[in-house]
């Protein structure tokens, strides 16, 4: 299989369909007032840059990167479409943005998620990588539910 991974086009009908599931997939697996999953428009932002992974022609996963600021970034909207799971792909993702997160010379990335049998797959990816549960970042605030992974890049 060949992936090709590369800078997200926000106005491709497949990467805006697979945000979308992302979004009412976090929504529903979560309880109200703690689904932080960016909608387009969020990921449209400055500070932040989205990837595609296209097998063949289709949109396989997206991800992205935050840019929180000259030293820490926050992994947003990781989504592997529910067709291509298991495949290798999200770990190819997630290595792509770990390598531009070290090139644009962060110290650390950073992401919050969920608890519970819906995000054990994405945790076992982070943890397996590396990432360590840690303190509350940005603006979140850890409860119940959710969590806070750091993975320095040193």
């Amino acid at each position: 299989m060949s992936l090709r991974i590369a800078p997200a086009d926000l106005a491709d009908q497949q990467v805006r369909d697979l945000i979308a599931f992302h979004q009412r997939s976090m929504v529903a697996g979560s309880p109200p007032g703690l689904s932080f999953a960016l909608d387009i428009s969020g990921l449209q932002a400055e500070n932040v840059t989205v990837w595609a992974v296209h097998v063949a022609e289709r949109v396989a996963a997206i991800g992205a990167m935050k840019r929180l600021d000259s030293m820490r970034g926050e992994i947003k909207s990781m989504r592997t479409h529910p067709d291509f799971l298991r495949q290798g792909i999200a770990t190819a993702l997630l290595e792509a943005i770990i390598e531009q997160a070290r090139a644009d010379g962060l110290a650390v990335v950073s992401l919050e998620t969920g608890s519970g049998p819906a995000f054990e797959p994405a945790l076992a990816l982070y943890r397996n990588r590396g990432f360590v549960n840690g303190p509350a970042f940005a603006d979140y605030v850890l409860t119940d539910f959710n969590q806070c992974l750091h993975l320095a890049l040193g």
